[in-house]
Order: C-alpha cells, then structure tokens, then sequence
C-alpha cells in the first residue's frame, strides 16, 4: 500500500495493512514517518538497552527496543481501534499478558526516547504528552549529541514534574528500580 493519506485519520487496523518499507508512527491517528537513525543513536540506544536488559534479565519486567508498535491503552478503545501507534527507542514493560501481535497495548512502566533534530518537537511535546496522560512511570529524552539525559517522573498529580538532568559523566538513578543505576559513561563512551 502506498503512504496514508495526510487529512485522514488511522487507527492500528489501518497500520498493519501499510508496507514495512516506509516506517511510521501514529499519533492521535496522524501518520508521521520514521527516518534512519544516525550511528550516535544507535549507539546510545545500544548502550542503555544493555545495561537495562542485563538488570531485568530474570525479573518481572522486560525491555524492548524500536521497531516495536506501543499502542497506549484506552479504555474506551480495543487494540485495533488505537489511533496512537508509537515506536519508542526503548521500552519496558512488566505485564508480559498485553504483549501482542508488534509490540504492547497498554501502559509501559519506563519509556526512553533519543532525540534528534527531526523528532525533537515530537519526543518532547506529542510523546510528552502522550506518555504523561497515559501514565508511564518513567520518560526519559536523551540527546546524543550534546550528551545529556532528561528524565521525567509521574509525580501523585498524575503529571510530569521538572526533570532530572544527567551528563555523560553522571549515573542515572532510575525512579521505577531503585537499585539500579545506569552508568552514562559507557553509554556516551564514542567520539
């Protein structure tokens, strides 16, 4: 099938049928198109899906990296209803029961997201906004090029407050395991 149409909205339904050549996300059923990641994103996303998967391995949750179809759950929705098809870099979940067909239909414990130039409004605003009203713990939105990391903690009022802010010389303590702590200088470890 070719590219969706830009004045139509999509659901998950509609997804599925597109051709895995062009890569997308919808957000509120808009279709944005995915680019290739630059080496410093891969190598980042790399970097902190080791340390997150070898903390997990043999517990409750579990890690997952891009492509991987997040569909935030809505009660007033199924899973092919969804208007809100993501692909976050990196993805943890603890209820492996709403693991389904590409990915999850439901609300992640910890979500990461590297940002660049083309998805800086989207990872900071739509996303945002998105994980937030959903209810994911933990957001984290990390620069690889300016090699920094900010991470937003659902706070009791169901809203994100100020982030934490971490550099490429600091270890991230992580909110949702609190005896885990990402070393970010292994990650940002490349010139």
């Amino acid at each position: 099938m070719s590219l969706p149409k830009e004045n139509k909205k999509y659901t998950y339904a509609d997804y599925l049928t597109w051709s895995d050549d062009e890569k997308c996300e919808l957000i509120d059923g808009v279709p944005y198109l995915l680019s290739a990641p630059t080496w410093q994103h891969q190598a980042v996303s790399g970097g902190l899906f080791r340390q997150l998967a070898n903390y997990l391995q043999g517990k409750e949750c579990q890690a997952f990296t891009a492509p991987f179809d997040l569909r935030l759950s809505d009660a007033e929705k199924s899973d092919e209803e969804s208007n809100n098809v993501l692909q976050p870099d990196i993805t943890v979940i603890c209820d492996r029961k709403k693991l389904a067909g590409t990915g999850y239909f439901g609300t992640p414990k910890l979500i990461v997201e590297i940002t660049s130039p083309s998805t800086s409004r989207i990872d900071r605003v739509l996303k945002f906004n998105k994980y937030e009203v959903a209810g994911v713990q933990e957001y984290w939105i990390v620069d690889p090029i300016g090699k920094y990391v900010n991470v937003f903690t659902l706070q009791k009022n169901n809203r994100y407050g100020r982030p934490e802010s971490y550099t490429d010389a600091e270890k991230i303590e992580v909110t949702v395991f609190p005896d885990l702590f990402i070393d970010l200088t292994t990650v940002f470890d490349y010139s």
